[in-house]
């Protein structure tokens, strides 16, 4: 038994590094593809927003001197990058996955639509949601949030390489706690990073739950399908 039925992904470009450091860990992008798999043998639609920051992160790029539209345009062309590679890694094990843009883009990947894209999920593909927004000075979280909004997306799941939303920092903080479940309202008042306040405030506004977990331990994603609590529901309790 399955828990959700539409799903949105949101997987940071960072986690995509593994061990290499920078750029794709072909390991790390084919266990990801392998649970991605997982999902769907299991009736679960699923729609996936990648960061780019393993490539090419817009704001940390304003601070070097980059203009920060030029820095964002290529964030959202790294994103991009980051969705080939996944639909490939997906292919190669007999996924049937389709990659849109939030640009033109053809014939990298179809221009966004959201009626072809519900109609894709309905018969069972994989759906990446590449690009961003399309705009400049919104991240990937925040697309993540507008596109599960737009999809009817029922929860997004946000894989980090952490098992939950904690009281603080759990990798500089040895005493920080983890929280099973959490307000949107606590959230805001304790300043914990789960996203940025923009996709924040719109899950927020259309009532739609994020669940953190840690998508580096395989099996992971699954599990949370199935209902199993191993990371922090985000909701309006």
């Amino acid at each position: 038994m399955i828990k959700y039925k539409r799903i949105l992904l949101k997987l940071s470009g960072e986690s995509l590094m593994g061990s290499e450091g920078y750029g794709i860990d072909s390991k790390r992008l084919y266990e990801y593809a392998e649970q991605i798999k997982e999902l769907t043998e299991a009736g679960t639609q699923v729609g996936i927003v990648i960061g780019g920051g393993n490539i090419f992160r817009g704001l940390s790029g304003a601070t070097k001197g980059f203009d920060r539209v030029k820095g964002d345009q290529m964030g959202m062309l790294a994103t991009v990058i980051n969705s080939l590679a996944l639909q490939s890694a997906l292919t190669s094990i007999n996924v049937n996955s389709l990659v849109y843009t939030a640009v033109r883009m053809e014939p990298v990947g179809e221009l966004y639509n959201r009626d072809k894209v519900v109609k894709n999920l309905e018969k069972g593909k994989v759906v990446i949601l590449s690009g961003g927004t399309g705009n400049p000075y919104f991240t990937t979280d925040t697309a993540s949030a507008l596109r599960a909004v737009e999809i009817g997306a029922e929860i997004i799941l946000k894989g980090t390489r952490v098992n939950g939303v904690y009281t603080a920092d759990p990798e500089k903080d040895k005493k920080a706690t983890k929280f099973k479940q959490i307000s949107f309202d606590e959230v805001i008042k304790r300043e914990l990073n789960v996203m940025d306040l923009t996709a924040f405030t719109m899950c927020k506004e259309n009532n739609l739950p994020i669940y953190v977990f840690d998508m580096n331990q395989v099996g992971n994603l699954l599990r949370v399908i199935k209902g199993e609590e191993i990371g922090t529901l985000v909701w309006e309790g």
